[in-house]
């Protein structure tokens, strides 16, 4: 796995020198920088809700949340984003992704991938209190045109490298990826939080 991801650094320092340059810009998807809605309680207590973050490319960002499990999906309108793949991919363990999600682009400005810090509860791997530890990876997303879903995994704990191997699976395989049949590539070297997926991507 460590070659393949040597390989695809290759591959995009080769476009650069041929003229075709990439760019990351950032936007933020915490609380405080969304509008929520559909907020569900039990007993007053918060149990799940929905956010709508500021993209790029007049791209929106919608994460639902529900009993500390979360969803990320991206369009330009919440019933076009509601529909595309990445809105019907959930998982069983508790997870959240990170306030601060990457935006890659080419000479054109428009966004073709997104990179963004997730996290689930590893319950192979507790701390001294019996309390699940967080497995990290980094997910990249395809954008439009096409639909929206993951098209690879990096384990942050197994690659030091982790996000310059995000940012090249973006811009190397994210607009020729078919989400209705391609599944999604573990990307570098394969660590404990890429094997403690359930089931662990193919």
């Amino acid at each position: 796995m460590a070659s393949a991801g040597a390989a695809v650094i290759a591959m995009t320092l080769a476009c650069i020198s041929a003229g075709l340059a990439f760019e990351s810009r950032y936007t933020s998807i915490a609380e405080a920088q969304c509008r929520k809605f559909d907020v569900v309680k039990i007993a007053d207590t918060e149990y799940g809700a929905s956010r709508v973050c500021a993209g790029r490319g007049g791209y929106k960002v919608f994460i639902h949340e529900q009993d500390l499990r979360e969803t990320l999906t991206v369009g330009r309108t919440i019933k076009q984003a509601s529909k595309e793949p990445a809105a019907q991919d959930h998982y069983g363990a508790f997870n959240h992704y990170e306030d601060t999600i990457e935006w890659r682009s080419g000479n054109d400005g428009l966004p073709y991938a997104l990179i963004a810090g997730w996290s689930f509860a590893d319950n192979e791997n507790v701390d001294p209190t019996g309390r699940p530890n967080s497995a990290r990876l980094l997910v990249v997303f395809r954008l439009p045109p096409g639909p929206v879903c993951k098209v690879a995994y990096i384990d942050r704990a197994a690659n030091s490298d982790a996000d310059a191997l995000a940012r090249t699976a973006a811009d190397e395989i994210a607009r020729n990826f078919k989400c209705a049949t391609d599944r999604g590539q573990v990307i570098g070297t394969l660590g404990p939080a890429i094997q403690r997926m359930a089931p662990p991507p193919d």
